[in-house]
């Protein structure tokens, strides 16, 4: 009579695996680090571009190493264009499209989400009806909107149709549908009113919605190019996407002037980069406490 310690053992597929498994997950890692520096090419030939001199970017525009180092397209962008101008603009207008934004939005998506009013279904799916219409159709509306208001070519025109936003409502709706009626209901019987209980209870839990809305709203705002062309023509109103399309476009003259034109696109980047990575972290740790509480 054999015993299980006479039988012979076995070997794991575990074992049989392994050197598959560790091949199969360093080609996959091979794959994200190519596409990743795919990726990241452009951004350091931007950068390597905007410290070369006029003469060696046009020569080798794809060489990613500058020879010599100089810092002549950025002293180029601060004295020779009206960059601070835009930059000045642009810091206006996207701080103040994005606290709109995030209040105006957030109110109106409570607003659907708790309060019962007749036509509360057909205004929520006029909302997503119009995240369904491309922007660009909305262009030449716009422009006569504006225009008859009188507020075209002003900052008013530059600021006020971007506190709103279709998508920021349809975000902040579905997310204070997941909140617990019953925390609501215990704040009324405190003697909260409505907006007493959006503002004191509801929004300080919807932490991670705001920080996705104030992410989005920031960086739709300080990129937004079709809103400002069709709301200013003044170049004192120029926000930063309409003055480096003018730069583009040859304003400055002859030569194509790619120090200064990738250093200026390279300045107006970091504000985003800096805004995403920032609140992304918050996002990301909000999110998952969020996810464990549910």
């Amino acid at each position: 009579m054999t015993t299980l310690a006479d039988r012979p053992a076995t070997p794991t597929r575990r074992g049989d695996r392994g050197p598959r498994t560790l091949a199969t997950r360093f080609l996959g890692y091979a794959v994200l680090v190519f596409f990743s520096l795919v990726f990241l090419y452009p951004f350091v030939i931007q950068i390597g571009n905007s410290l070369k001199t006029e003469p060696d970017a046009a020569t080798n525009p794809l060489s990613p190493i500058p020879d010599p180092l100089v810092l002549d397209g950025f002293v180029r962008i601060f004295t020779g264009t009206n960059f601070p101008l835009w930059l000045g603009n642009s810091v206006l207008v996207t701080v103040l499209a994005t606290a709109g934004r995030v209040f105006f939005c957030s109110l109106a998506g409570y607003a659907l989400a708790r309060l019962r009013f007749r036509g509360r279904g057909g205004l929520f799916a006029a909302v997503i009806a119009v995240m369904a219409v491309p922007g660009v159709v909305l262009l030449i509306p716009k422009f006569l909107v504006l225009n008859q208001l009188g507020i075209y070519n002003s900052y008013t025109g530059l600021i006020l149709p971007l506190l709103a936003d279709a998508a920021g409502v349809f975000i902040m709706k579905q997310f204070f549908e997941s909140i617990p009626v019953s925390v609501e209901e215990a704040a009324r019987i405190d003697g909260a009113g409505i907006f007493r209980t959006y503002w004191s209870v509801v929004l300080p839990m919807a932490k991670p919605a705001l920080i996705t809305l104030t992410i989005l709203s920031f960086q739709g705002s300080w990129n937004e190019f079709p809103h400002s062309l069709v709301s200013v023509q003044d170049p004192s109103l120029f926000t930063l996407p309409r003055g480096l399309a003018d730069l583009v476009s040859g304003s400055l003259g002859k030569g194509t002037q790619y120090p200064l034109k990738l250093g200026a696109a390279l300045l107006a980047t970091i504000p985003v980069a800096i805004i995403f990575v920032v609140f992304q972290r918050h996002f990301v740790r909000d999110a998952n406490e969020g996810a464990d509480k549910t």
